[in-house]
């Protein structure tokens, strides 16, 4: 099931969206240029590290550069593969415009960079030791879709469907399409809590998409999802 485009027209020019998109297609096609030793270094440096994380907030030292905690925002512009990068920004597109055109450039771009923190600390919450590298922007992106789903529950979403060999495309509430989304990310998240050190599975973090919806249906409101944008 792939959306491709929503049918909410946007009052202003979504340019932190365009920004973010750009970001990450630039620092992907740089992981691109680097050896595979050096992307294992990049992401150790860079991406949020569980135990890494758990250890600095405990007051051990760790082998990084800066304060661990920056990960919680450097890892959201990082992505592991290109269908990784290219399913993200493909969201992002979809309903990033039509967040950003309520809430206004600053405000969004303050709840966007919120919603990837705490998606992310949902995800260390759960798996506080895990030794596996955590980044990509899915769980800022899934705030956008948890403030999305509270301000437009009955845009339709354009969604491609495959049906075996053959697909079709529908149009899907985005209260369902959105609903139906969170729910398999909540269920695969309960169901990785019996793995052991992992935090991921089949190297999807569905704890930081949950947290990430929840927070962003959250802070949607409380930073003015429904007044008019301010710029």
């Amino acid at each position: 099931m792939v959306p491709l485009r929503d049918n909410n027209p946007t009052r202003i020019t979504p340019y932190v969206t365009y920004g973010l998109i750009f970001v990450n297609i630039i620092i992907f096609l740089y992981q691109m240029s680097l050896q595979p030793w050096q992307i294992e270094q990049f992401f150790r440096i860079w991406a949020v590290v569980p135990r890494e994380l758990t250890a600095s907030l405990q007051g051990q030292a760790v082998a990084s550069p800066f304060p661990e905690w920056m990960t919680l925002i450097t890892s959201q512009f990082l992505h592991g593969s290109i269908l990784h990068v290219a399913g993200n920004m493909l969201f992002l597109w979809i309903f990033g415009n039509n967040v950003e055109d309520c809430l206004g450039h600053i405000k969004y771009i303050i709840f966007y960079i919120t919603c990837g923190v705490l998606a992310a600390l949902t995800h260390w919450y759960f798996s506080p030791y895990s030794a596996i590298p955590s980044l990509g922007a899915s769980g800022a992106i899934a705030g956008v879709m948890g403030a999305y789903i509270l301000r437009f529950p009955n845009a339709e979403i354009i969604t491609l469907i495959p049906l075996g060999f053959f697909s079709t495309i529908a149009r899907i509430p985005a209260f369902f399409f959105l609903g139906f989304w969170f729910i398999q990310q909540a269920f695969n998240g309960v169901a990785s809590l019996g793995i052991a050190d992992i935090g991921m599975t089949g190297g999807i973090a569905y704890w930081a998409h949950a947290g990430g919806f929840v927070f962003g249906a959250i802070l949607a409101p409380i930073m003015g999802i429904f007044d008019e944008p301010t710029g």
